[in-house]
């Protein structure tokens, strides 16, 4: 990295759910058009897109930098007094090394697990403890130094920003600078100057960025809406002052701020060095019965349940059986059919309807002696390798299906054996599809009911049908797009917001069972009274983590 580089450490992506415009692949590649090296994330209070970023980023060459922009309360993150504790300050929170990503990932699991109060909220009690490995940036004019500042209360500025730095420590809290066009950071980056002389501590250019391009943002604008659900037309809704929210160049942004502040943006880029593991399963542990090896009670259960698939077992079935133990035990997925039989055991003692299996679990005659799946393997020629292939390492998964009224009495027990901590569901995501796309936009743009219902309803309803796809097939669609101008905005408007993330919500088969603590290796997230992860599925699952 040279030092007349520039590195954004304060951006938005489409995880910012329906505020921040950033796609994530779409971005890398600006970046990289941008001749940048490295690129924070910092999304609002979750850390829903870190896995995708950081897996996107390394594949562009750029080096992901992690972390969140936090909400900390005015005062205990529990206090909940609409009077007093509605609003909180921002504050972006950057790994500086691993350490400082378990920390990370604790803060961010905190605030939606004990904090949580409009949004998931820390205080500055929680924030000291868990500050090792943190770089600490003042965030933007919603920041705490920056409100006192914008109250006209400098002394009280100057006194949290030293608070500040007696948590993250002098060198790993800086005071941030932006400029957007707008007068009051103009009047408070003036203070920031000042504060930085009078404590020592170091300034830190940022942009806040939350589109990529500068023609983005009124689509950005247009997305505000759908959240606040306004329209554009409307006065008293929450609007950007300006067009300089994107991901600016390294010359447009050492032209707006000091170098030093610039040159800081490098020097964090540098310290922050943290790396995800999608090498290392992290597999709970069975507890077998006393007086057994592991190995001899899976095996035992193996064996009494062939005999009771199977009236005659062949010297073919035997091996099969025996060649099925050998690949499980030598890829080390012993504990992983123990913990599956052992939830299913459970459901059938108790009454609770259990599925037959689903997907290539059921090629197993492991899964299907051990009365996981209840498809006979070797009747249909299923094969072994479909699940699990010796030659292509990936966690095995074994899809099971309980009856809906009683599933959370399986989780429940599950809880109960591994531990509360270590036990979570897993979260999903809604996407702004086709049709939904065009109605979200048509009502931000204030266009009449009959007007987008009757584009909507241009578009196909089969599945996995897209906006693009429609103006390919629908001829009519398309010479609506290519003759009415407003048509052809509101589409090219809803092909931008097509596919992005809209809401999260709670997998309605998922649930993780780690090994130590989920917060080792995922951060918490909260929908409604149901704790989940803030990583999806198969997110989960590259970072070889069980789900069940």
């Amino acid at each position: 990295m040279s030092e007349n580089k520039f590195t954004h450490l304060h951006l938005h992506t489409e995880y910012s759910l329906l505020d921040g415009a950033c796609r994530i692949k779409e971005l890398i590649k600006r970046a990289k058009e941008l001749n940048m090296d490295s690129l924070a994330i910092t999304d609002h209070g979750s850390m829903y897109g870190v896995v995708e970023f950081y897996k996107q980023a390394k594949k562009e060459g750029i080096k992901p930098i992690l972390g969140f922009e936090a909400y900390v309360s005015p005062r205990k993150m529990t206090d909940k007094d609409p009077q007093k504790d509605k609003n909180q300050y921002h504050l972006v929170l950057l790994a500086e090394n691993q350490e400082g990503w378990q920390n990370i990932i604790k803060l961010c699991s905190i605030g939606f697990v004990d904090g949580y109060y409009y949004k998931p909220r820390l205080d500055h009690e929680t924030l000291r403890e868990y500050s090792s490995g943190i770089i600490a940036l003042s965030a933007c004019l919603a920041g705490e130094v920056q409100s006192h500042l914008l109250d006209n209360n400098y002394n009280e500025a100057v006194k949290t920003a030293l608070l500040y730095k007696d948590i993250f420590g002098a060198n790993n809290f800086f005071l941030e600078m932006q400029d957007h066009g707008m007068e009051q950071q103009k009047v408070v980056n003036t203070s920031l100057l000042k504060i930085s002389k009078e404590t020592g501590l170091k300034l830190v250019a940022t942009n806040d960025v939350h589109y990529i391009n500068k023609e983005d943002a009124y689509f950005h604008d247009v997305l505000l809406c759908i959240q606040m659900q306004k329209t554009v037309m409307d006065e008293d809704r929450m609007k950007f002052p300006s067009h300089e929210f994107y991901l600016k160049s390294n010359e447009e942004m050492s032209e707006l701020f000091p170098q030093e502040a610039i040159k800081n943006t490098e020097e964090i880029a540098k310290r922050c060095n943290v790396e995800l593991d999608f090498n290392t399963v992290h597999l709970p542990e069975y507890k077998i019965p006393d007086g057994y090896e592991k190995s001899e009670y899976f095996r035992k259960i193996c064996q009494d349940g062939l005999k009771y698939r199977y009236k005659i077992i062949t010297e073919e079935i035997q091996q099969r059986l025996d060649y099925e133990i050998g690949i499980i035990e030598q890829m080390g997925y012993v504990d992983y059919f123990l913990i599956v039989w052992d939830f299913i055991k459970y459901a059938r003692d108790n009454n609770i309807m259990v599925g037959p299996g689903r997907g290539s679990a059921a090629g197993s005659l492991v899964a299907y002696s051990m009365k996981i799946t209840n498809i006979d393997p070797l009747k249909h020629n299923l094969i072994f390798e479909r699940f699990l292939n010796p030659e292509r390492v990936s966690m095995p998964d074994i899809d099971v299906d309980f009856c809906y009224e009683r599933r959370e009495e399986v989780i429940d027990y599950v809880r109960h054996k591994y531990g509360q901590e270590r036990v979570a569901q897993i979260i999903t995501f809604g996407t702004m599809a086709a049709r939904g796309s065009i109605r979200d936009v048509g009502r931000a743009l204030n266009m009449s009911y009959g007007e987008v219902d009757f584009v909507a309803k241009k578009i196909p309803t089969s599945l996995g049908m897209t906006i693009s796809s429609a103006l390919e097939v629908n001829k009519e669609l398309k010479d609506l797009y290519d003759s009415d101008t407003k048509v052809n905005k509101l589409i090219n408007l809803a092909l931008k917001v097509e596919g992005l993330p809209r809401h999260s919500s709670t997998h309605a088969a998922g649930v993780l069972i780690s090994k130590e603590e989920v917060t080792k290796y995922v951060p918490l997230s909260r929908n409604k009274d149901i704790i989940t992860t803030q990583f999806n599925m198969i997110e989960l699952e590259e970072l070889g983590l069980l789900k069940m």
